[in-house]
């Protein structure tokens, strides 16, 4: 081998490394209204998705967290910091983060996990067939406060009325309020629909309710509301009033009862087409994920401190009784 050829070789192989540095590993943006410390069971939940889906790049992806702490105003900053970043995918916690990402690209693979209906909303263009850049799951909420509607008229006496808890500012929050109000018409059930747009709302909304002789509050899914889980556990305890969630996370926390979507069930799935996006799928061709695995959970110690009497048949449906 001549001076030449050697020093050519020793050149070539010097490269490499520097080669290999240059790679980086794709970048999932993940953004929240809620708070980190709130949300470990998700995340992980979401990282056993991601690994689930098989790609090489799914398994090497690093994945950048943005937390709004429950100031919603901040969703769309923490969005565009992640676009801007041209981020492989990203992934949206929320109707509000979902709509902000939505408007701030149509190049980036965006995922969801929303309550609200996406088309209704105008994420996508159909369930089965998104099209664009946008896909997800739906944790479908809108039809889960009107079966809880149902579910507290089998506990109740009939003729109790009912206080239900709803944001107006939402999107599609009318829609939701008029399909639970409609719900209720239909079978004559007395509803009391009080509107919470802020923290500051809940104190009056619970002495409305009080004042007004509501039997039960429906705390209807929404950010807002998760934001202020253990304040309204707290209030639902302080005025001894039942109140029914839709996640488990209040009822561990000593709320009385929830029904709704397995969370940690649809954060992994979310996170399986985030993994599948990377591998080369197209959002706009995975059809939107509606949740299926939803759960009924009691705390039986919060009832025996209200004296609410939780019927054997209710108990013997319930996924867990927390005691």
């Amino acid at each position: 081998m001549s001076r030449r050829e050697f020093i050519t070789l020793l050149g070539g192989a010097a490269s490499w490394p520097l080669a290999a540095n240059a790679q980086t590993k794709p970048v999932i943006g993940f953004v929240s209204s809620r708070t980190a410390a709130d949300s470990a069971h998700l995340v992980s939940a979401f990282r056993q998705g991601v690994d689930a889906a098989g790609s090489i790049e799914a398994k090497d992806a690093e994945i950048v967290f943005r937390w709004a702490d429950g100031q919603f105003e901040r969703l769309p900053a923490l969005v565009k910091d992640l676009v801007d970043r041209r981020v492989a995918v990203l992934v949206v916690a929320g109707d509000l983060a979902a709509l902000s990402a939505k408007a701030a690209s149509t190049t980036i693979p965006i995922v969801f996990v929303i309550g609200s209906d996406p088309v209704r909303v105008g994420l996508v263009a159909s369930i089965n067939r998104p099209g664009g850049n946008v896909t997800g799951v739906n944790l479908l909420t809108a039809d889960v406060d009107t079966k809880r509607l149902e579910l507290l008229r089998a506990l109740l006496p009939t003729g109790t009325l009912i206080a239900a808890l709803g944001n107006p500012d939402s999107p599609n929050a009318r829609v939701k309020l008029q399909d639970l109000e409609t719900a209720a018409r239909r079978v004559n059930q007395p509803l009391l629909i009080l509107n919470v747009s802020m923290d500051a709302d809940l104190d009056q909304a619970f002495t409305t309710l009080i004042e007004r002789k509501a039997g039960v509050v429906l705390v209807t899914a929404d950010p807002l509301f998760n934001t202020q889980r253990d304040r309204l556990v707290v209030l639902a305890a302080r005025h001894a009033i039942p109140a029914i969630f839709d996640s488990r996370e209040y009822v561990a926390g000593g709320g009385l009862m929830s029904y709704g979507a397995n969370y940690s069930d649809t954060y992994r799935s979310a996170g399986i087409y985030a993994g599948r996006i990377l591998g080369g799928a197209k959002p706009g061709e995975l059809p939107v994920v509606q949740a299926s695995k939803f759960e009924l959970v009691v705390n039986l110690r919060t009832a025996k401190t209200l004296g609410f009497t939780l019927p054997p048949m209710v108990l013997a449906l319930a996924d867990e009784v927390i005691e």
